[in-house]
């Protein structure tokens, strides 16, 4: 899923450090089981963090970016690649 369509708000390299700092962490904890093994755990929780890192952005592109964070957070193996460079591409210049 590509980020940038749609008119994402730029942002500027500390902003978009955040989210990868913050979409990585919940990634590097987030097993299969967590939500068994860990009672009161929710993955809703992890994306909330990540995207608050963002701001205040419209709904739509909030949802699409939570869909995105969940992707990267349950299998980063799959989908890091492209949400790094998705949010880099957000990066003013």
């Amino acid at each position: 899923m590509t980020l940038n369509n749609g008119g994402f708000t730029m942002l500027d390299r500390d902003t978009a450090d955040n989210i990868l700092f913050r979409a990585a962490v919940a990634a590097f904890k987030y097993y299969p089981t967590r939500a068994t093994d860990e009672l009161g755990y929710a993955i809703d929780e992890d994306i909330d963090w990540c995207v608050k890192a963002f701001g205040d952005i419209p709904w739509p592109q909030a949802q699409r970016l939570r869909r995105s964070i969940r992707d990267v957070i349950t299998d980063p193996t799959t989908h890091r690649e492209q949400f790094t460079r998705d949010i880099n591409n957000l990066i003013t210049r």
